[in-house]
């Protein structure tokens, strides 16, 4: 199917495709609008896939439909096409002291989904990517993300249209960096606070480090001068959950 092979299919469609009761419940919870049920006989019934979701079409399919459209093997025989989000940053609904990630950037799906995982384990305000270079719909992504695409508050941009929001909103700006930059552990997080990572192979661009508040790092004791990006943003993240009393 092509809206899980192209993302100039999903774009122009407008639409994506889930897999799995509970991604497919996280994404009704999170506003999405589903439009289509797509369920396999032999693992769920038709009664059940209408109790389960009322107002989607239904449309029964063979297994070996199933098996070409299904990444995994224990998605309960059913799978949901919803449209898109346009994950816009006007459309961020913030709290009065936010607490955002800002990847810049990021390629892989499982480290997005890494991130998207820990942005819902902190309960952040919104996670925005810069300069994305994969769709956020890409099956991939929904999967490794476990539902957390749908739970958290998304959004996207180019790296100068972000920077330009997060200083309008008066939100301060940590970026993890070797440059310039102090630990992390010294910064004071219980203000309105972007932390901005970028990728393992390059970090972040200089527009990013010009921009920061304060660059900060994270020290390291072996020989190696990065580590994995979600992990990095985990320690942040919790470093400033911890000094905002969570």
């Amino acid at each position: 199917m092509l809206l899980q092979e192209k993302a100039k299919t999903r774009k122009q469609s407008g639409t994506f495709l889930i897999e799995g009761h509970r991604e497919i419940s996280l994404a009704i919870k999170g506003g999405y609008e589903v439009e289509t049920i797509l369920f396999l006989p032999e693992l769920i019934s038709e009664t059940e896939a209408k109790h389960l979701f009322k107002n989607a079409e239904l449309i029964e399919i063979t297994k070996e439909v199933y098996q070409k459209l299904a990444y995994r093997d224990t998605t309960e025989g059913i799978l949901a096409v919803a449209k898109t989000k346009s994950l816009q940053l006007s459309d961020l609904k913030l709290s009065k002291n936010p607490l955002i990630l800002v990847a810049e950037a990021p390629e892989k799906p499982g480290n997005i989904g890494a991130l998207l995982r820990t942005a819902d384990a902190a309960n952040l305000d919104a996670v925005i990517i810069a300069n994305p270079k994969s769709d956020l719909y890409n099956p991939n992504i929904v999967r490794s993300s476990v539902g957390c695409l749908f739970t958290n508050q998304i959004a996207t941009g180019k790296t100068d249209e972000i920077i330009t929001f997060l200083n309008d909103q008066k939100i301060n700006i940590y970026c993890a960096t070797l440059q310039n930059s102090t630990s992390y552990h010294t910064q004071d997080y219980t203000t309105p606070t972007a932390l901005v990572v970028g990728t393992e192979a390059t970090g972040l661009t200089k527009e990013w480090r010009n921009a920061a508040t304060q660059n900060i790092i994270i020290p390291m004791q072996g020989e190696i001068d990065s580590m994995n990006v979600s992990v990095a943003a985990a320690i942040l993240i919790f470093e400033a959950k911890r000094q905002r009393g969570f």
